[in-house]
């Protein structure tokens, strides 16, 4: 299947504020921390992201930090609305070989086709998400029978812990200087709540300062 090179402007797709600090402090701060956050994640998402198949559509591509996870000569469709990450992403797949189809929209409405890709990733992106519940429906729309969705997210605490307070308190901070990102969520509820044929989440805990970042799924949902 082949989707426009260009960025889409899909005048139907959702509205994403472009903020020219945050915006811009996003795009240098996941590009500095690419190798720590790829060391802590790294076992998870070789799991989930294997045998990955030469096309993907991915939400929230960011600065590329799952380009090393995608063969040479993959397309990478990467649904990416802060184009303050844009020239990186396109240094990025060119110096790993990928081929980037790249579009400016969001992952509530990406204008793909229905049933037209095998795989849909991400990492740390439901949580920023205006609206979680459609952009797993936009999920399952995008993908063909027997498709899958990879994904690797960070999740609210349990209820009563020390890392479920800091979560709460940090949590208006946390969000304006990540876009929105909510360390609030119940991501693992939602996938399994979604209409997918079959969810598979494992649950895991980092150790890192970035305390309501700790608490993490990790899974696969087929169609």
């Amino acid at each position: 299947m082949t989707h426009p090179a260009s960025t889409s402007t899909d005048p139907a797709a959702a509205v994403f504020e472009q903020h020219p600090a945050r915006g811009r402090f996003n795009a240098a701060f996941f590009r500095i921390m690419d190798g720590y956050i790829d060391h802590s994640l790294r076992r998870h998402k070789q799991r989930v992201f294997a045998d990955l198949p030469t096309e993907v559509v991915e939400l929230g591509s960011g600065v590329g930090a799952n380009l090393r996870h995608l063969r040479p000569g993959t397309t990478l469709v990467a649904i990416e609305p802060n184009r303050y990450m844009h020239a990186r992403l396109r240094t990025a797949a060119a110096r790993r070989g990928v081929s980037l189809q790249l579009h400016e929209s969001m992952a509530e409405s990406t204008g793909l086709p229905s049933a037209s890709v095998d795989a849909v990733i991400s990492s740390l992106v439901l949580c920023t998400v205006g609206d979680p519940d459609a952009v797993l429906a936009e999920v399952r729309r995008i993908l063909r029978p027997g498709g899958s969705f990879r994904f690797v997210e960070h999740v609210c605490a349990p209820s009563g812990t020390a890392t479920r307070l800091a979560q709460r308190v940090l949590r208006r901070p946390w969000a304006w200087t990540f876009e929105g990102c909510s360390c609030e969520r119940d991501l693992e509820g939602a996938v399994r709540r979604a209409g997918f044929a079959r969810v598979e989440v494992e649950r895991y805990r980092l150790h890192t300062p970035f305390v309501p970042f700790n608490t993490q799924v990790a899974g696969v949902a087929w169609v």
